[in-house]
């Protein structure tokens, strides 16, 4: 009987078994690989710590690549980090200084300018009873008849150039008199020492003022005594 000598493909894997210096040799081509692809991740961002970190492999390769070089190129990184927030405190410690500075400069204008208000007023209540005289003794001479002598009506002339004076100083340190004849009554700048019922003024307006009020700025410095029209009766 004849023998078919042919061949028929079985349904076995072929194996191929290496030896040890082949696979050494694959072994060395995969590190090489590996190497390389770390030194392009490094090229490609050399700062990146968190890419290093979550990566061994690529940390692995880049010490091994960079060395020293690499470990300086990190300290750098963490010293800008540092010197970041450093200058950032320093800003805010700056503008911190300059409202606390802004603060101050605002504190000491408000206290030189009480300051100042409160001796101008010390020294106006001195001088507001010489001002209350010079004008009581004008208004008393203004009745006197014009025949009297020349050289009375020249020493009248200069206690009017006195009180007009003094007038003027108490303006130029900010001392204003108070309206009164002529405007409704306010308690906080008028006193009223009469009322009398008038007839050419409404009810509640200052008719007359006794002795004049002064204040400086907005500040109250002497209410001024003033006559009241009151209401009128019924009969």
């Amino acid at each position: 009987m004849a023998t078919d000598k042919s061949q028929k493909p079985s349904g076995r894997i072929p194996i191929r078994f290496i030896d040890g210096d082949d696979g050494g040799a694959s072994d060395e081509g995969r590190v090489a690989e590996d190497e390389n692809d770390a030194m392009h991740d490094l090229a490609e961002d050399p700062l990146s710590e968190s890419s290093i970190e979550n990566n061994p492999s690529l940390a692995e390769s880049t010490e091994v690549a960079g060395g020293p070089n690499f470990a300086e190129l990190l300290a750098s990184r963490a010293e800008l980090k540092r010197l970041e927030m450093a200058l950032a405190e320093a800003r805010d410690a700056v503008a911190r200084r300059q409202a606390d500075f802004e603060n101050y400069r605002k504190r000491i204008e408000r206290e030189r300018g009480e300051s100042h208000r409160r001796i101008v007023a010390d020294v106006a209540r001195k001088l507001l009873p010489v001002m209350d005289n010079l004008t009581r003794a004008l208004d008393a001479e203004r009745t006197v008849e014009a025949e009297e002598s020349k050289e009375f009506r020249h020493f009248l002339h200069g206690v009017e150039l006195i009180s007009k004076q003094l007038n003027d100083v108490l303006e130029s340190l900010g001392i204003q008199p108070i309206p009164s004849v002529g405007q409704p009554f306010d308690p906080h700048m008028h006193e009223a020492v009469v009322t009398e019922p008038s007839d050419e003024y409404e009810p509640d307006m200052v008719t007359e003022e006794i002795t004049r009020g002064y204040r400086i700025g907005d500040h109250l410095l002497r209410p001024a005594m003033v006559k009241v029209a009151a209401h009128k009766r019924e009969a």
